[in-house]
């Protein structure tokens, strides 16, 4: 029998490319099943979009798409597009992504083998449109480079402060690492259920580095591997609403901080976070002149402020849900 995996896409306003990475599952997916693996469901969760960009999915497998009325945020429509899954593993795919013969079979084919009976989760080679790898796999946050990297040192001083995505490395190989990118992320059904899912307090960002935590946490391997690729655009979805991108990147990594970090580390973090980081953003914006990312720091700054009421009490570790609705 046939190994099952389902792939969850969650939508919000992507345009065309929604379309275009549905319509690029017929070279992928009878390449899987040449390999031995069944395609179960196709799950499009679209977050209240309002440019119609689910509409009209054909071109691709006949997916089962969930509208919602409003934006429920990238965790919460993931676990929701899990649900009820009885596939062997789940591919959390991103909108912004378009596969090709060579991105599923060799990556479920690598984590079906007996061998790698302890990899929980896989990332795979994300080529941008320059044809260029992406440095698509992280290191783990620490207190210590939450703040370097706030203010910008690991970009002025890379060699002393390491950058949060591995710049160093070419990606051109298979090693463990410590977290992969939510754009392809290959995880075991059983493994995600044990989990709980992704951390639903993550409206959208740190939402993957936080599984991938949790996974080695609980004793799973986190691998790239190299020996499948994909098409990955990056920002696909995000690039017209700047401050709202810087809001929920801070907001999540407070989250972030206060799940995972002790009493000191949350301390760094916050004044990192809500001080530091601004002003570092704001002198870059006004060295480089560019009035849209002074504009954008402000509104997101502000922003993140305005709801510190609700993300201080959810700082704290065992805390519940906070509201993932965020600012209208």
């Amino acid at each position: 029998m046939p190994s099952r995996f389902d792939i969850v896409t969650v939508n919000w306003n992507s345009g065309d490319l929604l379309r275009q990475c549905i319509g690029s599952l017929p070279a992928a997916v009878p390449a899987a099943a040449a390999a031995g693996f069944a395609l179960d469901r196709l799950v499009v969760v679209d977050n209240a979009s309002a440019d119609g960009s689910s509409d009209a999915l054909d071109g691709g497998p006949p997916p089962t798409l969930l509208k919602n009325r409003e934006n429920r945020g990238f965790a919460a429509a993931c676990n929701q597009g899990a649900a009820g899954s009885r596939a062997d593993y789940l591919l959390f795919l991103n909108p912004d992504t378009r596969l090709g013969p060579a991105s599923l079979a060799p990556a479920l084919a690598f984590l079906d083998a007996p061998e790698n009976a302890g990899i929980g989760i896989l990332g795979i080679r994300l080529v941008g449109a320059d044809g260029l790898c992406q440095r698509s796999c992280a290191r783990a946050p620490t207190p210590g480079r939450l703040a370097a990297q706030a203010v910008g040192l690991d970009r002025i001083w890379p060699s002393r402060f390491a950058p949060h995505f591995m710049t160093e490395w070419d990606h051109a190989d298979t090693r463990p690492v410590e977290q992969v990118m939510g754009a392809f992320l290959l995880i075991r059904r059983r493994l995600f259920e044990e989990l709980g899912g992704f951390d639903e307090r993550f409206f959208v960002y740190f939402d993957d580095v936080d599984l991938c935590l949790r996974a080695r946490l609980a004793g799973w391997g986190v691998v790239h591997f190299a020996g499948a690729s994909a098409y990955h655009r990056g920002c696909g979805t995000t690039d017209g609403v700047r401050d709202l991108r810087l809001f929920y990147a801070l907001r999540s990594r407070l989250l972030y901080a206060g799940k995972h970090f002790g009493p000191g580390g949350r301390a760094l973090a916050a004044a990192a976070t809500l001080l530091a980081e601004p002003l570092a953003r704001m002198g870059f914006a006004l060295l480089s002149r560019s009035a849209a990312d002074a504009r954008a720091v402000l509104r997101g700054t502000a922003l993140l402020w305005a709801a510190l009421p609700e993300i201080v009490p959810a700082m704290t570790p065992g805390a519940g849900r906070i509201d993932r609705s965020g600012p209208g």
